[in-house]
């Protein structure tokens, strides 16, 4: 009994660390699969609620919302793009703002005017699918596969596979579903676990069929494999990396120098929205 007793606490903690990681592992997977619910709906970040930052605010969420309808990173500043950003709030539905420094008190008498706001526009699909059709674009309108997203980060003598529940993978997680939502996709990554029984490590990553990838995020509803690499350089003092995917039998490469690990996400995810929508290879855009 008196054995039982002093392993219950030890227990007891086992218990608790892996109910949070399971907790952490569902709360990203229920944000990443509503990533793609809003196709229609864009934020940014504005500093106070005047109409002239409202505007310049109007522009860029239309511009992210056409991208993401379309499913063509491509038009991410495109020049053609200027006189429909001018007149943004024609095809605007809605709006709010969310205060950042929400409890805050403020700190001067400019303080509200200043203030950074999150301006959260919500656009009416028939003046976005009719700007789209201007452009020779069409809206995605297919089911969207489900991202299952294997990534490997290497800085010097530090390497891994970003996870659904290693602390360390924590920035490269939040990075990665802020990529997720603005461009309207569903992604999940693997576990640790998972990768484990799988012998997948993180050198190898590149070089192990797509076909054994798959199972292992199949579980969370990965359909599709993007595998990347990012490695930092201290020349370009920015990741260089490489992505890939396979899709209705042709394999798909692309890669990109110099750049935060926020924009590489981005552009993973934008390139693989781009295959699957059947707007092009990521490799020839601009």
């Amino acid at each position: 009994m008196a054995g039982l007793l002093e392993t219950r606490p030890a227990l007891t903690g086992i218990l608790m660390r892996r109910m949070a990681l399971l907790a952490v592992s569902l709360i990203w997977c229920s944000g990443a699969m509503a990533a793609a619910d809003d196709l229609y709906r864009a934020q940014t970040v504005v500093t106070g609620q005047g109409e002239p930052n409202r505007i310049i605010g109007f522009g860029a969420c239309l511009e992210d919302v056409l991208i993401k309808v379309s499913g063509q990173p491509a038009l991410a500043g495109d020049r053609r793009l200027a006189a429909y950003k001018a007149r943004a709030k024609e095809a605007v539905s809605n709006f709010s703002y969310h205060d950042q420094f929400a409890g805050k008190p403020h700190r001067d008498e400019q303080g509200t005017r200043d203030r950074p706001y999150d301006l959260t526009v919500d656009f009416d699909d028939r003046k976005i699918d009719g700007i789209l059709g201007e452009l020779g674009l069409k809206p995605w309108r297919s089911q969207r596969p489900v991202l299952g997203v294997f990534v490997e980060m290497q800085n010097g003598s530090k390497d891994f596979v970003v996870t659904a529940d290693g602390a360390q993978s924590d920035p490269q997680r939040d990075a990665l579903s802020a990529a997720a939502d603005k461009r309207g996709m569903r992604v999940v990554l693997p576990e640790a676990a998972a990768l484990a029984r799988a012998n997948v490590g993180a050198a190898d990553l590149l070089k192990i069929p797509q076909a054994k990838l798959i199972p292992i995020v199949a579980p969370g509803g990965g359909e599709v494999a993007l595998v990347g690499r990012l490695a930092w350089d201290d020349k370009d003092l920015g990741w260089a990396t490489r992505w890939q995917m396979a899709w209705h039998g042709k394999d798909y490469k692309w890669q990109f120098r110099g750049i935060s690990f926020d924009e590489a996400f981005r552009r993973a995810v934008g390139g693989a929205a781009q295959v699957l929508s059947g707007n092009g290879d990521p490799a020839r855009a601009k």
